[in-house]
């Protein structure tokens, strides 16, 4: 059986709280040898730690999600730090940029200025948790919804200390090869199985092998035929065989691509205990 890594699952959330032993033993049973639980906030990762102090495949990254900015504190990266020195910790993030939901598109509407505030607090906390990053040596999870562009010019200053894998990536071939240039990866989710994510499939047929990972976003995005269901890990099996189908490669082929740049991205799981 071919190996693969589940790179990017939320496993603290409550959607797994009555059965995560059970998910985690299907993830194994079907060739998924590695997870990371990627946190949101300070305290989901914490939680994210917990689980890899639990479960030996389980790896954390620790961050601040971008949607999540009005309730973050002032300057994240003291607390950061501290969650980041953790030994089964191998990456910062999730962070990023999304401007899809600005608070003027919401019910109760914002204004344009509330806008500006917010996408300001966004790049705050982005910057300092690439700084973060820096300081101690590991890689981003970067989150970006209709934000590419302010995304990649926050990056700049950072490549050749930091590098990002563009999780859940939807963008064309043109922007898949900004990213890449930039030293970056991105990364692919059950999106791809989507009938309607063409887009998906040709930036995945144009992604050289070692530039790109595999990831469910667990418990979203589950691909068909579970599509609309809860996501698991164990579910980067069906990914694993539509990517193969789209390279025209083996499933061990794209076994050792993947968890390949995963080991190099995310250098601490070879040396985590």
């Amino acid at each position: 059986m071919a190996v693969f890594y589940d790179t990017h699952a939320h496993l603290d959330y409550p959607d797994y709280a009555q059965d995560l032993q059970q998910v985690i033993a299907r993830s194994e049973a079907a060739g998924i040898t590695k997870i990371i639980s990627i946190g949101t906030d300070l305290e989901s990762s914490r939680r994210a730690i917990e689980l890899a102090e639990q479960f030996p495949g389980v790896y954390a990254a620790v961050g601040w999600h971008p949607t999540n900015v009005e309730e973050a504190p002032d300057d994240l990266r003291p607390a950061l730090r501290l969650l980041a020195n953790h030994p089964k910790v191998v990456a910062i993030g999730e962070t990023g940029l999304d401007y899809y939901r600005l608070p003027s598109t919401q019910q109760e509407k914002g204004t344009p200025e509330d806008d500006e505030r917010y996408k300001k607090k966004q790049a705050a906390i982005f910057q300092q948790q690439l700084e973060v990053a820096a300081e101690c040596g590991l890689n981003c999870i970067i989150h970006t919804r209709s934000s590419l562009e302010d995304t990649l010019k926050q990056m700049e200053p950072f490549i050749g200390r930091v590098k990002g894998v563009f999780h859940c990536f939807v963008d064309n071939p043109a922007a898949m090869q900004r990213v890449l240039q930039m030293g970056s990866l991105v990364s692919f989710t059950g999106i791809a199985t989507f009938k309607n994510a063409q887009t998906v499939r040709d930036t995945i047929a144009a992604t050289p092998l070692g530039k790109f990972m595999l990831e469910t976003d667990s418990p979203y995005l589950a691909p068909v035929p579970y599509r609309g269901k809860r996501c698991e890990p164990g579910y980067v099996k069906e990914i694993s065989e539509l990517v193969a189908s789209v390279k025209e490669c083996s499933l061990e082929e794209l076994s050792r691509a993947t968890c390949a740049t995963a080991a190099g991205f995310f250098h601490k799981i070879s040396t985590a205990s």
